[in-house]
């Protein structure tokens, strides 16, 4: 595709993305939604450099693992395109924009997209030095930033067909569907559509979803600030519980399956999601509700041979402390110890099926998942290692 057919298709794609469109980019301009102000106030914040790409993902104004990724990615770019004429070499120009990547994957370390985007982006830009000057350093990762963007959407909507398409068959028997989610996985956590909230609305576009239910999502209230807001704003129906109230929930016999998003999915399965998931999927376990995850195969990170080997971050005291994640009055006592991790890891076992955008990763009749197997497929790769490229390449 030429430059300008790429440039104009981007733009055209993303002015046609709902208003809770979380990153609104055209070259060399890039502003983040400030999720940290939602529901009562949409602002978005101009990210003009890595440096800025980098706070906003640190303080959460940007989040969702797909969504940090691609901000990441684009703050670089939009820095690149307003640098001034650079002079350096094509080795000079490759060196900046690896230490950047480096320097942004360290904004939050546990979703594996944005390391996983970060690798791929320092092939293309190794590539693009062997072969040209430092102008084309610069313009080949730009577009290969721009297209991660693009195929976001589709994969999350892929992701979205795949899913209902199985839940129907998974709960054959049922007209209706409710379904349980934790955290936000929808518009606002990636370039558009979601990933497990994508699942829910094929459902409800299918007239098969009954009720949504989502979980506040203590202590940062993703759930109860940005999914309840995505919902109400789709007109699914949907209700707002709180996080302590999801095994009673279960035991009513109002929820048929439970979908979450990933952070991190390790080679067996085991799954690195918002704190609280491991809970659910006991719950889940407990009621006989099938539990399944819903993530692009960037999520899926083959080095690891299990959840054990998984970095969890953790978050600041004040998220606890205070109310509104931090960011509102203190309502614990002073001097009170606090463990606050963001994410929890959801053992294999505790899983039904992974839905990816290639299609849904399912234990066949065994105990385990083989994923290895079904990244070799689906990306057509001959070998099974651990350094098998996690998911599709970059069309650059």
């Amino acid at each position: 595709m030429a430059l300008e057919e790429l440039k104009s298709s981007i733009e055209q794609e993303f002015e046609l993305v709902n208003s809770l469109q979380a990153i609104c980019y055209k070259r060399g301009s890039l502003k983040l939604l400030d999720q940290t102000k939602l529901p009562l106030e949409s602002t978005y914040l101009d990210v003009r450099n890595s440096v800025d790409g980098w706070n906003t993902i640190r303080d959460m104004v940007v989040r969702g693992a797909p969504a940090i990724a691609i901000a990441a990615a684009l703050s670089l770019a939009v820095e690149a395109f307003n640098m001034q004429p650079y002079n350096g070499t094509s080795e000079e120009a490759a060196s900046f924009l690896v230490n950047k990547l480096d320097y942004l994957v360290s904004s939050r370390p546990t979703a594996v997209n944005l390391s996983d985007a970060a690798i791929k982006l320092k092939d293309i830009i190794s590539k693009a030095a062997a072969s040209g000057d430092a102008k084309s350093v610069f313009q080949a990762y730009i577009e290969a930033a721009e297209t991660m963007l693009k195929d976001d959407v589709a994969s999350n909507k892929a992701i979205g067909s795949y899913g209902a398409s199985f839940i129907k068959d998974t709960l054959k028997d049922l007209k209706s569907v409710s379904i349980l989610t934790h955290c936000n996985t929808g518009s606002l956590a990636t370039a558009g559509y979601g990933t497990a909230l994508g699942v829910i609305r094929a459902l409800h576009t299918d007239g098969m979803l009954e009720r949504a239910f989502c979980t506040e999502t203590r202590p940062f209230n993703q759930g109860s600030r940005l999914t309840a807001f995505e919902l109400v704003h789709d007109k699914i129906p949907a209700t707002l519980i709180a996080d302590s109230a999801a095994a009673a929930l279960m035991k009513t016999g109002r929820v048929n399956a439970v979908i979450v998003g990933a952070d991190r999915v390790a080679a067996n399965g085991d799954t690195a999601n918002k704190i609280g998931t491991y809970s659910l999927a006991l719950c889940a376990l407990h009621h006989g509700i099938p539990f399944f995850v819903a993530a692009p195969l960037t999520s899926v990170d083959l080095s690891l041979s299990s959840g054990r080997e998984i970095v969890i971050e953790e978050r600041s005291p004040k998220e606890l402390l205070n109310t509104r994640g931090g960011l509102g009055e203190q309502v614990a006592a002073s001097g009170i110890s606090v463990w606050n991790p963001a994410f929890d890891v959801t053992p294999s076992n505790l899983i039904t099926a992974i839905v990816t955008e290639k299609g849904v990763i399912t234990k066949n009749g065994t105990d385990a998942f083989d994923i290895n197997d079904f990244v070799r497929k689906a990306t057509g790769c001959k070998s099974s290692s651990k350094k098998l490229n996690r998911g599709p390449s970059f069309k650059a």
